[in-house]
């Protein structure tokens, strides 16, 4: 399968827009799913020291450029990669306000952290920007793979997914590729577990486990159908969490072997994930899960009308969502 299939283009944002039409009708005819009572929040000492021990009861929302889809936190700030608008936005997360928004290349859909600079996957440019963090200047912009999208930060190296079907390591220092690894079909999301990366392949139902010091491969392991299409990705410390997105489900998987620990049924859709220290939230379209990580066990259950919930992201306190269709970022 192409990935460009499923990169938002003039082609598919007409399709992706039908889909979510389709399906928004049919969940306003039958009403959003109740959320069930919730259960009381496990004790997170980094929530409980910014004073957000209580679980999600309200939503703030805050106007980024056009098409947010990826997310990041820098330790203060969020960051979105706008691809509408070839920009990215940074909000200060303490209360939302636009700091600074700057151009990038062309179709940005992922943002990740590096300790001191941000990196922005350029979809439609086969490119990935640096930005200095503290002040959103440009650094450069290398070239990688074909249909760059959701990165991962290894504490030296940015895992870069090519869309087609390898992975790029490359040196944050200099942006230079240090090698490129053969995974599935249409790679497209990536999380490192402490010494391993793990690639989402889109196109063929599968996640890839490959060794970060050299890209070997130690595994493949399949979400259970080749439509599955599995896209977020999330590590929770012990085990790896994946969206899929074909499936309207979310599979937990130990990080040691990648032994299948449990499927779970989410929102229609499902596509980005990040874990808060308790719990495992799930953006989809248009809802967002949080489920308990120890079971699965939906918590919550949260309509965010009128757009799609793509990239998700956890600040300390707070998980933020990406509005694509709204052009807001999403405080919880």
């Amino acid at each position: 399968m192409n990935l460009s299939k499923l990169v938002p283009g003039s082609i598919v944002l007409v399709l992706l827009s039908v889909v979510v039409a389709t399906v928004s009708s049919a969940q306003s005819a039958n009403g959003a799913p109740t959320p069930a009572p919730p259960s009381p929040a496990a004790l997170n000492p980094l929530k409980v020291a910014l004073l957000h021990w209580y679980q999600a009861n309200e939503t703030a929302s805050f106007s980024v450029g056009s098409q947010p889809y990826g997310l990041a936190f820098d330790g203060a700030n969020i960051w979105t990669a706008n691809y509408g608008a070839n920009t990215v936005t940074k909000l200060r997360a303490s209360d939302g306000e636009v700091l600074g928004t700057f151009n990038v290349g062309h179709g940005p859909v992922g943002v990740t952290f590096d300790g001191a600079n941000m990196w922005v996957s350029n979809s439609f440019d086969g490119t990935v920007t640096k930005l200095r963090a503290s002040d959103g200047t440009a650094v450069g912009t290398f070239a990688v793979g074909t249909t760059p999208w959701w990165m991962a930060f290894d504490g030296a190296h940015l895992w870069v997914p090519d869309g087609v079907g390898a992975v790029t390591k490359m040196r944050v220092s200099d942006g230079k590729a240090l090698g490129t690894f053969t995974v599935g079909n249409s790679p497209i999301a990536v999380a490192f577990d402490g010494s391993n990366v793990w690639v989402t392949n889109y196109g063929d139902g599968t996640v890839t486990k490959l060794r970060a010091s050299d890209g070997t491969v130690l595994g493949t392991f399949s979400m259970g159908q080749t439509f599955a299409n599995p896209l977020g990705i999330a590590f929770d410390g012990s085990n790896i969490w994946i969206a899929n997105r074909g499936l309207g489900t979310v599979t937990k998987l130990r990080a040691s072997d990648g032994a299948t620990l449990g499927t779970f049924n989410v929102g229609f859709a499902g596509y980005g994930v990040a874990f808060d220290g308790t719990n495992i939230w799930v953006g989809g379209a248009p809802l967002v899960d949080e489920l308990r990580a120890s079971d699965g066990k939906i918590l919550n259950v949260f309509d965010i009308p009128k757009t799609n919930a793509a990239g998700v992201a956890f600040d300390g306190a707070n998980i933020w969502i990406a509005g694509t269709d709204t052009n807001k970022a999403y405080k919880f």
